[in-house]
């Protein structure tokens, strides 16, 4: 999931401002399942209505042997992810998915066939109208559909927050030094530890420079100690860290800052002083100061 500029900037102005950026993430997750599943209930009453008088598993047929569909489709519809396949496989090339994907889903209408046989006083049934036809499926196939939809809603949720950081970090951190008043001359945007780590964000004084980590992760996430520890960063920004997060840090030597702490972005500007990059402290209006700021950046 790709975050537009207009999202990127509500996503840092919350971060900023003590507000929950989640919301703006949950927002976007929702509206592109919902577009995924009106667009699959489409495809499916297609399906079904083209299949009617076939004998044979049309589901099969439409949406997993069908080899004008996508990989990752072959494997959405199987009821899988594709980073379940690229686990146990170790590679989720085509060939591999054309064959592997029948099985599982052969397996999974088993199970769905076990469990509708065990209990007969339970019934589903899914009606969808498109173009002025109605188009029932069964208690197996809707529980087949109703499983598709939720393994993408998953994979949908799971792309969203693990790529949200990488879209977020440099402007973020481009905000934090614009707000206060750090040349570009004393910052750098991507570089390398000495062992080989790419890091994001680098500050630089006139003998030194700063490895900066950039973590939007829950309170007492496990990878926060990891993330500092292993990239040898002497600054680390976080949504929330937990007290043994900041005790970690200190007991490294590690300078960090807690967004969602009040007015936590504050902190920003103690760690520039005490790296000696020249700077200025902030005491203006947020909601005056970020447009301008968002302008230069994303122009």
């Amino acid at each position: 999931m790709k975050l537009s500029p207009t999202d990127t900037q509500r996503v840092i102005t919350h971060l900023l401002k003590n507000e929950d950026h989640r919301t703006v993430i949950l927002a976007l997750i929702n509206a592109e399942f919902l577009e995924y599943a009106i667009q699959f209930f489409i495809k499916v009453a297609e399906a079904k209505m083209r299949n009617i008088d076939i004998d044979g598993d049309w589901y099969k047929r439409e949406f997993i042997t069908n080899e004008d569909l996508s990989t990752n489709d072959m494997i959405i519809n199987a009821g899988l992810n594709k980073k379940t396949v690229e686990n146990i496989y170790k590679t989720a090339n085509r060939q591999l998915v054309i064959e592997i994907v029948p099985k599982y889903y052969d397996e999974l209408l088993a199970v769905i066939q076990t469990l509708t046989s065990q209990d007969s006083e339970i019934d589903l049934t899914l009606n969808i109208k498109f173009r002025g036809t109605s188009i029932d499926l069964t208690i197996n196939e809707s529980l087949i559909v109703i499983n598709t939809l939720a393994v993408k809603r998953a994979q949908l949720r799971g792309g969203a927050w693990s790529t949200l950081g990488k879209q977020i970090e440099k402007p973020l951190m481009l905000t934090l030094c614009a707000l206060f008043g750090v040349s570009p001359d004393y910052y750098r945007l991507v570089g390398k530890t000495g062992q080989g780590r790419e890091v994001d964000f680098y500050l630089l004084n006139e003998d030194k420079e700063y490895p900066c980590e950039i973590k939007l992760m829950g309170k007492g996430n496990p990878e926060v100690a990891d993330a500092i520890f292993a990239r040898q960063s002497a600054v680390f920004i976080a949504d929330k860290l937990s007290n043994l997060n900041k005790s970690q840090s200190d007991t490294y030597a590690v300078l960090w800052v807690e967004l969602s702490a009040l007015q936590g972005y504050q902190r920003f500007y103690t760690i520039l002083q005490t790296l000696n990059i020249p700077s200025k402290p902030f005491n203006g209006n947020l909601d005056i100061a970020l447009p301008a700021i968002f302008a230069t950046i994303f122009e």
